[in-house]
This record gives C-alpha cells, structure tokens and sequence, in this order.
C-alpha cells in the first residue's frame, strides 16, 4: 500500500482527493440509495404515522359507512355518516381509536419502506423505471408490514365504530383475547394481504411512473419542485388504488368488526362467506360502500406520506454529507 502510494505520487500533476471512507472505514454507506437501511425505517415509521393521524377523521367515516350493513347505524352517504358520528358523540368520535393508529402505524411503515427499499434494490438490478421492480417490490413490503399493523388496525375499528363497547386500546385488546382469542386480531389478515397486495403494485407502480412523467416534463425545474412532484405524484397513486381494491376493504372491514355493535359474525370468516352476505343484504352496490371517503383518504393521505418520506430521506442524505465530511481529518 506504501509503494503504491508512493509511485502515484511520483508524477507531480497527480493529487488524490481523499475521502471519508478512506479514513474511517465504518462510514461507508452499504445501504441502497445513499442511506442506511435505519434511515429508512425511520423516515417510514414517521410518514406514514404523520398520513394515518392527518386522515384520521376521514378513516372514521368510512369505516362506519362500510359497517353500517349490519350494524344500527342507518346512514349511507359521506355526509349522513359524518352528522351522524357529529350528532352522537362530537368531534371527539372522529378521533375514537386514533392511539391504536399510532402505536401500529409507526413500526408497520418502517418495516413497509424498509422492505420495499431493499426489494427495489435487489428486483431493478439498478433500472430505476423498472415498474415491475417497483409493484413486486411493493406488494412483498405490505406482506411484512400488515403482518405488524393488522391487530392494532382490527382494534381501530373496533373503537372508530358508533357506540363501540369498548372503553379504549388497551381495554379492547384485553377483552378481544379474553372473548375470542389471539386469533381475533388476524382474522382480516388474508383479506387485508389480498387487498393491499394490488393495492401496493398499483400504488408503487403509479407513483413511480407518475413522478417520471412529471420530472420529464419540466426537467428543469425538477429539483426545486420535488415536493410538489412528490405530492402529486402520491396523490394520483392513492386515489387510484383505493378505488381498484375497495370491495375487498369492505370485506376487511366487516371481517375486523364482526360481533361488534351489531355487525354480523360470519361462520368460516372466509372472504367468499362475507362476499355472499354482502350481495345478498346490499347487492353490488354494498361492495364499493365507503369508496368516496376511501379516495378521498388516501389521496392526500399518499400525498402526504410520499412528500414527507421524500422530505426526511433528503434530510438524512444531508445528514450523512455533514458527518462524512466533518470526519475528514
């Protein structure tokens, strides 16, 4: 290593610029993307508790509204479902089970980037418009991520529904285990896996070739509007997920709600069971109940995951800059 430091320094015009890693080994960024896979799971846990607490309100409605087929409550429309939470039990009712939101979303979104981080890396080989990539990407991430949020979301909706006879988190999954078992808390995970699957590659699939389209159109510009790119980009993506997989959102719901105030409990809990229930109380219209508050969540929802996601990987990119170069001797 002397000698041949040495002979390059033989030739007067040559001068190696030094860097970080040369000195300090450990720096070395072998994650994909320039940051540590950590980065990443901490900048997932935080978009996507920031997306989940922001929409909570609107969540709320639809899952009453996806209920409400066997459950006392008579509304059917965005509007009678929300006057109907307001009437009951005030704007506090919007916000029934949010603690439940906050303690599943955190680690189920740092399991979610960081898988989808990693399988992007090893499925693209490299090609960043690989869309194929990015949707196999995306459905391996909500496979491990639903696995970690299902039982704190069965308890949300447990507490989101109009006079839940639960007292709040904790009492819910206390009298859920004692009532009906550990298995109660993945009794939609089937569904919820079936739903978010397609859910994920079109959502991945979408918001990677929609921030393309948008970066090619204004190449220019690209960088200073990226949060706007990102947004939009997110907004898009969500809203057309989320209208693609709403049947089988209602099916989760009832499945996660069944034998709660009044909604039905189904004999096998499988999903062609539900299904055929569905049809016969409410026909196919039963199928798409919620889908405009659905939409209406997860675009901005997604908006609002992706910018912030983005935001906090630029910071950490940033971050990593500082402390390479502040190590420089």
């Amino acid at each position: 290593m002397a000698t041949d430091g040495t002979a390059k320094f033989q030739n007067p015009n040559f001068r190696p610029v030094p860097q970080p890693t040369d000195f300090h080994p450990e720096l070395t960024v072998s994650a994909h993307d320039g940051l540590h896979y950590w980065q990443f799971m901490v900048a997932g846990s935080i978009a996507g508790m920031v997306e989940h607490m922001a929409m909570y309100p609107v969540d709320t409605v639809k899952t009453q509204m996806q209920a409400l087929g066997s459950c006392p409550i008579k509304s059917v429309g965005v509007q009678q479902a929300l006057q109907s939470i307001l009437k009951s039990e005030g704007i506090a009712g919007l916000y029934r089970g949010i603690g439940a939101m906050g303690l599943g979303a955190g680690p189920a979104h740092a399991v979610y980037f960081s898988v989808y981080e990693i399988c992007k890396k090893s499925f693209s080989g490299g090609d960043l418009n690989d869309s194929v990539a990015h949707a196999a990407s995306g459905v391996c991430a909500t496979v491990a991520s639903d696995a970690v949020f299902t039982p704190m979301d069965v308890v949300k909706q447990r507490l989101q529904l109009s006079n839940s006879p639960y007292k709040g988190v904790w009492d819910c999954v206390k009298r859920v285990l004692s009532e009906e078992g550990f298995g109660a808390f993945y009794a939609s995970y089937r569904t919820t896996v079936l739903m978010n699957a397609p859910f994920t590659a079109v959502h991945f699939a979408t918001y990677e070739a929609v921030k393309k389209g948008l970066m090619e159109i204004s190449p220019e510009s690209a960088s200073d509007e990226r949060l706007v790119v990102h947004a939009t980009a997110g907004a898009a993506a969500g809203a057309l997920a989320a209208a693609v997989t709403t049947p089988l959102d209602v099916v989760k719901t009832q499945l996660q709600c069944q034998g709660v105030c009044g909604c039905d409990r189904f004999k096998s809990g499988s999903i062609g069971d539900v299904f055929q229930t569905i049809l016969k109380k409410d026909g196919y219209r039963g199928l798409i109940r919620g889908w405009i508050p659905r939409m209406l969540f997860h675009a901005p929802a997604a908006a609002i995951c992706w910018s912030t996601y983005e935001a906090l990987k630029t910071f950490f990119h940033e971050l990593n800059g500082s402390t390479n170069s502040g190590n420089v001797t």
